[in-house]
């Protein structure tokens, strides 16, 4: 079976602010189904789903609180399973968003977990075993005497596959070989299946590295993530396992399919594109972001570790190029259209799996200072509504009290008019997900070769008998270079060729057949 993420490119949904269908305010099933048509005529042959289980919705969704159901904000199980049979019905796949690590609060299990007397759900978390005694966890929340470890936010407790190596002080951890840790592991492939059985194609697990407890060499993760990948491709080969590890080489090495370079402990990603002028917005990058026009970047510190998963995962997995998600400043924040047209031919052309995040691909901005909603804090302003036309809300909903407000600043993009507008960014991304899709050279198991690395960074991709360079400047300073004979221009932009030599004017690409 050829993994069917070669040739993807995916589009993120964060349900609630895509469209809303009833027009109570909250994006939903019904109105993805609606916007399927777009989807597909953008050229997405895939579509991620942030979480739709029933939650508390004190971190959006990844609190869940029932693992079997859909939200009723967003419809039931059966819209769930409709959206599939239409995601099918148009060629394209849908991937669920999967909360592996961890509950709500409120969730059933944790209800009974947090009970005194002892039952089937004392060990479905991680509880220490004194509430004093221990400086580790949650503590005085129940009448349990004991803490909780908490996963992400307090209220999100850490479901209990075990601790790699138990401290024998503290015989609350208990080992993954544990009758209790092993009866989570059992739990997750029954969510998985269940899902399955509704038509889902792939998961994206959240979290995906934080499962078992203190793995300081990686091999107890791989070994729990290859049986999950193994227990899937007995219910369907063709299901897919991706990860929000954040380090490609070692994710794909523990048996997911893809993983993204993000922002990690290794600030690859973020010095690309999230550095705001100033400061430094990330918390994990310090320094000039390469996509800017002042041309103070340095694209050596992504490429070095890009090079690095990409050899080690070439031909066992594949590595996310991500426009943005929902945890981030969204690309066209702090830059202009033609900055962002060169930050998607950088992510549509380099070997991976182009990701884009809905509104990105008619450069949607990030909303500074809007109030935290459900979690969201600093991350609530790369949440706002798709900006579908100019009419009330910009076309995501007829309610007077939407999820989050739209863009209401002048001149916010909108899909309408870019669909009119051969030249917007919008069409740009069309016609990229129709190269990535339909040039084997742009898949993501094309061959790649660096030839210049800086201002500009120029590079080959290739497969069979076609060849194709790519050169990219997002500075504002002009520069030209020396090639071999070009036989066809693809795409450019302020770029110009003649007698084998390409001018790079500022903020400019090509991408030209050999």
């Amino acid at each position: 079976m050829k993994n069917w993420l070669n040739n993807a490119v995916v589009y993120e949904i964060y349900p609630q602010s895509f469209y809303d269908a009833n027009n109570d305010g909250i994006g939903d099933l019904k109105g993805i189904i609606q916007k399927l048509d777009y989807i597909r005529d953008m050229g997405f042959t895939a579509i991620w789903l942030n979480p739709i289980n029933k939650s508390s919705f004190r971190d959006a969704g990844y609190d869940v609180t029932d693992f079997y159901a859909v939200d009723p904000r967003y419809g039931t199980n059966d819209d769930y399973k409709a959206l599939c049979s239409q995601v099918h019905k148009r060629g394209m796949r849908i991937i669920f968003d999967l909360v592996a690590g961890h509950t709500s609060i409120d969730h059933p299990w944790f209800i009974e977990s947090a009970k005194d007397e002892k039952n089937q759900y004392t060990n479905r978390y991680i509880w220490t075993d004194d509430t004093f005694d221990n400086s580790e966890g949650i503590a005085g929340y129940s009448q349990r005497n004991g803490n909780f470890i908490a996963n992400f936010f307090w209220s999100q407790p850490a479901l209990n596959y075990g601790y790699a190596h138990p401290d024998p002080k503290k015989p609350w951890q208990l080992p993954v070989d544990h009758p209790d840790c092993i009866a989570t592991k059992e739990e997750l492939k029954k969510i998985i299946d269940f899902w399955i059985d509704l038509g889902t194609d792939g998961f994206r697990v959240d979290m995906a590295a934080s499962l078992i407890k203190g793995d300081t060499d990686g091999s107890f993760l791989k070994s729990f993530w290859t049986e999950i990948r193994l227990h899937m491709a007995k219910k369907n080969p063709e299901c897919l396992l991706i990860s929000e590890w954040g380090l490609p080489e070692k994710a794909i090495n523990s048996g997911f399919h893809l993983d993204f370079l993000l922002h990690s402990e290794i600030p690859a990603y973020t010095s690309l594109f999230r550095h705001e002028k100033g400061r430094n917005v990330t918390r994990l990058f310090v320094g000039d972001s390469y996509f800017n026009k002042e041309g103070k970047g340095n694209i050596n510190t992504y490429l070095d570790r890009f090079m690095f998963d990409y050899e080690n995962t070439k031909g066992k997995g594949y590595i996310g190029m991500i426009t943005g998600n929902h945890d981030m400043q969204r690309l066209s924040y702090m830059r202009d259209p033609e900055e962002a047209k060169c930050a998607f031919v950088f992510l549509f052309t380099m070997p991976g799996v182009p990701f884009v995040y809905y509104g990105d691909e008619i450069g949607m901005d990030y909303i500074k200072d809007l109030p935290n909603k459900e979690g969201g804090y600093n991350r609530t302003g790369a949440r706002t509504p798709m900006q579908w036309n100019e009419g009330k809300n910009h076309g995501f909903s007829q309610s007077d009290s939407p999820y989050l407000p739209t863009d209401s600043r002048e001149g916010a993009p909108t899909v309408e008019k870019q669909l009119n507008d051969e030249n917007s960014l919008l069409m740009l991304v069309k016609k990229l997900t129709s190269l990535h899709k339909t040039e084997p050279a742009f898949n993501a198991d094309g061959d790649f070769n660096i030839l210049e690395r800086g201002y500009p960074f120029v590079f080959e991709r290739f497969a069979h008998d076609k060849r194709f360079l790519i050169a990219i400047n997002p500075s504002a300073k002009a520069y030209s270079i020396k090639t071999p004979p070009l036989e066809e221009i693809v795409l450019s932009q302020n770029a110009e060729y003649s007698d084998d030599e390409v001018k790079l004017s500022g903020v400019s690409f090509i991408i030209a057949r050999i």
